[in-house]
Formats: C-alpha cells, sequence, structure tokens
C-alpha cells in the first residue's frame, strides 16, 4: 500500500480544481428556465396520471 502524503495530496487537489470551468451566467440561466420548464411539463403530466387513476379507482370502488 502507497504512503500518504498530505503535502502530495494538497497539490494534486489544487491541480484538478484548476481543470475546472464553470459555466457562464447565460448558460446557468438558460440551464436553470429550461429545468424549470421540463419540472413544469413533469408536473402537469404527473397531475394527469393521478387524476386519471384516482378516477379509474374511484369507479371500480363504487361498483362493489
Amino acid at each position: 500500500m502507497a504512503k500518504f502524503n498530505p503535502g502530495q495530496f494538497i497539490n494534486e487537489v489544487r491541480a484538478e480544481a484548476r481543470k475546472v470551468v464553470w459555466p457562464s451566467r447565460q448558460e446557468t440561466v438558460t440551464t436553470a428556465i429550461f429545468v424549470a420548464i421540463l419540472m413544469t411539463i413533469l408536473a402537469l403530466f404527473f397531475l394527469g396520471v393521478d387524476t386519471l387513476f384516482g378516477a379509474a379507482v374511484s369507479w371500480l370502488l363504487s361498483l362493489a
């Protein structure tokens, strides 16, 4: 097993952190809007599915 060297570890972390490319403000805003739109679409879809299943279960229970 290799020896653990904290100094070398810190240097490697700094080297990797320098490679990080942060998104621009425009990319962040665009992505946030896209996520909000998809979240709304999926919420409406699952609301519709839940309403249909709820109506189906209510109908089935009324037969009993």
